[in-house]
């Protein structure tokens, strides 16, 4: 779990960084760069939960486990 958010931290870190740039360098396109950079965090953000999803079923059901009788 902690690989995967590592991840996404640094990746709407970048996303966020990359935004404020743009705003900065012509705020009259703050409306488009603030839906894209919405979006864009949305996805990255999925990253973690699935993350969290993948962790929480290696813990809780161990299909290998099962798989081999133990």
């Amino acid at each position: 779990m902690g690989f995967g958010t590592i991840g996404t931290g640094v990746g709407m870190g970048n996303g966020l960084s990359g935004a404020t740039n743009a705003v900065g360098r012509n705020p009259e396109a703050q409306g488009k760069i603030l839906l894209t950079m919405m979006v864009g965090l949305a996805m990255i953000e999925s990253l973690a939960i699935y993350a969290l999803v993948i962790a929480l079923i290696v813990l809780y059901a161990n299909p290998l486990i099962k798989f081999i009788g133990m």
